[in-house]
């Protein structure tokens, strides 16, 4: 499962990475430069694929869990997670009756406002949830993490992990290839997946022979970057003759 970091806001970013060939593709709320009122735009432009659409929400607030879902994203990630309780209630927030307590509107988005509404239970896809694992604390639970019943990723942060484990060297316990490699193990434990975003390209199968399945590559924003980096770096040192 192949996915990428969507950090700009623009549909047309979205639509591109969409129409490319992602497995899925993650819409960020926590460190994006754009509001939520730019998610429903990247979501039509990524209608009509069959990519995933994960919106990473900046805390496990209901509120906004349920409108992102309602809006039509197929999924949440959702940062910091430290706990079981913690994944109880992300998993509350965006399942409805019984699982959870999110509520129901036949006429959202996510239902063709109201031309597709779903005529009982069964026919509701349940959304894919991603805890983020970016914490000392999160990798000591991560097996508990990944017990709760609707969690299905365990999502490595890993530059919030690397910068956890320097910062408080007091209480790391593991080395960070120790912590992937427990949360990857208390994952498998319980039949659930692992994920991470890599931002150097060729440390994908180095990941993926670690145990990872949903692995971003890189970001948008990154790509931009790079790419204009790349363009001035080559006219300053190949393209203007020396004097």
């Amino acid at each position: 499962m192949i996915g990428s970091w969507l950090s700009i806001g623009s549909p047309v970013i979205a639509e591109i990475a969409a129409r490319s060939g992602f497995d899925w593709l993650l819409l960020d709320l926590e460190h994006g430069n754009a509001t939520e009122a730019a998610i429903p735009d990247q979501l039509r432009a990524i209608s009509g694929t069959s990519v995933k659409a994960i919106v990473r929400v900046g805390a496990p607030y209901p509120d906004l869990i349920a409108r992102v879902l309602d809006w039509g994203a197929d999924g949440i990630m959702a940062p910091r997670i430290n706990s079981a309780a913690e994944a109880e209630a992300l998993v509350s927030a965006a399942h409805y009756a019984p699982r959870g307590n999110r509520g129901y509107s036949r006429s959202s988005r996510a239902y063709g406002y109201g031309l597709q509404s779903p005529s009982s239970a069964a026919e509701i896809t349940p959304p894919l949830i991603m805890a983020q694992i970016e914490t000392i604390e999160g990798v000591r639970h991560a097996s508990e993490i990944a017990a709760v019943p609707g969690i299905d990723v365990l999502f490595v942060g890993p530059a919030d992990l690397q910068f956890d484990l320097n910062a408080r060297p007091e209480a790391a316990a593991f080395t960070y290839a120790e912590c992937l490699g427990r949360v990857n193990e208390a994952a498998r434990a319980h039949g659930k997946a692992t994920g991470i975003l890599v931002r150097d390209h060729s440390q994908y199968h180095h990941h993926l022979g670690l145990g990872f399945t949903h692995i971003a590559i890189d970001s948008d924003l990154s790509i931009l970057r790079n790419g204009y980096q790349q363009i001035l770096t080559l006219a300053r040192t190949q393209l203007i003759p020396n004097p």
